[in-house]
């Protein structure tokens, strides 16, 4: 039936027929809804009408809503028919929906509208959840499609929900994950006897996933124990905000307590850290999830020479952090990392000590706060309890055997078998043949790798060891057997060849450069003056020697040069012995000269022909010019010829 009254002048458009459900299976009140539509009235009223059918009681509840929550104590009989209706009263105006006859007791279950969604994807696979209704599955309708293209039609995919504690889930296949999709939820129960769909759920953005890490710059100053560290990243598509946590400020080491990540919709971030390892990550967020982390691993502040730890105190210290952790790798951070710190409980903190290993070496840091600001203030190794070390040299190895020395190398003992600190290397020869058996150590620094064994025999066997040496004793011990190489004689006169070859290209060279230079410089002549040394005759029998007179023939030139006639005058002078049959006469010979008065023949030894030159060269000569220029040649038979003109005169 319909009716209704309208006011003179005045009109309004009838609600919806009223709608009663319970919103769970076993429900203990009823709702009702209607619409009105095309309303902007702000001051609209209703009266909601419950009549029931054989006694013709009517029941009228006025409100101000579109709907009204009904209790069972409100009907005294839930199992009779109803006729409902609702009146809309607007100004002067009135409008009554048309009746509808129900059971309340048969009424339908109609959840609400799916809240509280979250998703996430899977590969191409979309995983929606939402706050359950109610303990038992339901039937779920879902609207998808893609951002970009709003103008395309919904997509509608039905499916059944699994439940888990109070949270339906629904998979949704075969999408792509790297765009971003509009989805809107309506589910119903399976079990009711008149199950009702729910409204729609507003419309949710799904964005894409993330699945790059965010891409982070560093940079890293240092300043008297603190290192700022200033994070730059660059925007990722479909993040809607970023997480930066640190492994040091999530352990309240050492200002704060334990910081929770730090959100932030930038893309730069700057913090504090101290002079220990520390890993810091980066992770874009969106609705659907989080991106892979970009971790960046900060090692600890390489020392010089990091000194063994002396007068380290653990005990609970105000403002003070103590952290340590295993010294596996110098440039990473372990995930056990013991740090104690004056806020942690007192038990706390023996558990932590008692949990510090015997013969375990430890990177040990004190840490305090200053301005705010992690700084370090101590930084050194760590040992507990010291032993021997338990392996020996790695990979000790012997090379390049000459006849007198070797070449020895090796790794380093893992610092998990040093068990303490290494002093030094002890590396010990004995000769094989040797029948003293007589050990030759060397001690070696512990940070050598290599060596060079020298001092050995040729054509020797040795056996040689070497073992790692801590403050309390040696550990085991590397051998490895050295074959000296043999002397052999040829060497010997290999040497020489190559020392001889050597001499005498050294000697060509010489001459080369020699014969080079005397071109390219020639040398200057000296002059030679030559000092007269009187003959000294060596002992007085060559004085008392007796002369030998060859003949000779003297032979007188006029001044006007003619040939001597054939009649002239020969003078013959005695002679000695001659020699061999021959012409020729001995080398001792005599002169004749002529004395201012007239001339005669007189036997002369060279020591008186020598004067006579001498006396003829400083001009005293004054007979020979008297005598009409006259020349005398003396002409010895063995063929010396003394030829004395007028012109060289």
């Amino acid at each position: 039936m319909l009716f209704t009254t309208v006011s003179k002048g005045s009109t309004c458009e009838a609600p919806s027929s009223p709608e009663c459900f319970t919103r769970t299976t076993e429900g203990s009140f009823y709702r009702c809804e209607w619409s009105m539509n095309k309303t902007t009235e702000s001051d609209v009223k209703y009266d909601l009408y419950f009549e029931l059918n054989y006694k013709k009681k009517i029941k009228k509840i006025g409100i101000k809503e579109t709907w009204k929550r009904i209790t069972k104590e409100e009907f005294g009989i839930l199992q009779e028919s109803y006729d409902i209706w609702v009146e809309a009263h607007i100004g002067n105006s009135r409008c009554a929906s048309t009746r509808s006859s129900v059971v309340l007791s048969h009424t339908g279950v109609k959840y609400e509208a799916p809240k509280h969604i979250s998703m996430s994807w899977l590969k191409n696979n979309l995983s929606l959840s939402w706050t359950a209704a109610e303990e038992h599955p339901a039937a779920a309708e879902i609207l998808l499609r893609r951002d970009a293209h709003i103008t395309e039609s919904w997509e509608k995919k039905t499916t059944n929900t699994t439940s888990d504690t109070l949270i339906y889930h629904v998979l949704v296949v075969n999408l792509s994950n790297d765009s971003a999709y509009q989805v809107q939820i309506r589910h119903r129960p399976i079990k009711a006897l008149n199950p009702l769909w729910s409204d729609w759920s507003p419309v949710v953005i799904v964005p894409a996933e993330l699945e790059q890490k965010p891409e982070v710059n560093m940079k890293i100053t240092l300043s008297n124990g603190t290192r700022k560290v200033a994070l730059t990243w660059k925007m990722m598509p479909h993040a809607v905000n970023y997480s930066v946590s640190d492994t040091q400020s999530s352990k309240g080491c050492p200002c704060k307590k334990k910081q929770d990540p730090i959100n932030t919709t930038k893309t730069s971030y700057t913090t504090f850290v101290s002079y220990s390892a520390v890993n810091i990550s980066v992770i874009g967020r969106n609705a659907v999830g989080c991106s892979p982390p970009a971790i960046l691993q900060l090692p600890a502040v390489p020392a010089a020479e990091l000194k063994i730890c002396d007068n380290v105190d653990l005990r609970k210290k105000k403002k003070t952090c103590h952290e340590l952790y295993e010294l596996q790798d110098e440039h990473s951070r372990p995930e056990n990392v013991m740090i104690l710190t004056g806020r942690s409980k007192t038990k706390e903190n023996k558990q932590i000590r008692m949990s510090i290993k015997d013969y375990v070496r430890y990177l040990y840091f004190e840490h305090k706060c200053e301005d705010r600001k992690p700084c370090t203030v101590k930084m050194c190794l760590y040992y507990e309890k010291e032993n021997v070390p338990l392996r020996e040299p790695q990979e000790f190895m012997a090379f390049g055997e000459t006849y007198t020395s070797t070449n020895l190398s090796w790794k380093a003992i893992p610092s998990a078998d040093q068990r303490g600190f290494l002093t030094h290397y002890s590396l010990c020869s004995v000769k094989v043949s040797s029948d003293d058996g007589h050990k030759e150590c060397h001690n070696i620094s512990a940070s050598v790798m290599k060596y060079r064994l020298g001092n050995l025999t040729p054509g020797a066997k040795y056996n040689v060891s070497l073992v790692g040496v801590t403050g309390v004793g040696e550990g085991p011990e590397a051998t490895v057997t050295v074959n000296t190489l043999p002397e052999k004689p040829v060497n010997v006169w290999w040497s020489l060849c190559l020392l001889f070859l050597f001499f005498m290209l050294s000697t060509l060279c010489t001459c080369i450069l020699k014969r080079i230079k005397d071109k390219i410089f020639p040398a200057v002549p000296t002059p030679v003056i030559r000092d007269f040394i009187p003959y000294q005759p060596e002992s007085q029998d060559f004085l008392e020697r007796k002369e030998e007179v060859h003949e000779l023939t003297l032979l007188q030139l006029h001044q006007e040069r003619k040939s001597v006639p054939e009649d002239a005058e020969e003078s013959t002078v005695p002679a000695g012995e001659w020699e061999d049959g021959t012409d020729e006469y001995k080398d001792n010979e005599r002169w004749d000269s002529r004395t201012s008065g007239g001339s005669s023949d007189e036997c002369f030894s060279p020591f008186s022909t020598e004067e006579a030159l001498k006396g003829f060269r400083e001009g005293k000569i004054t007979d020979v010019e008297q005598l009409d220029n006259e020349i005398a040649m003396l002409i010895y038979r063995k063929g010396l010829v003394f030829d004395v003109k007028r012109d060289s005169l």
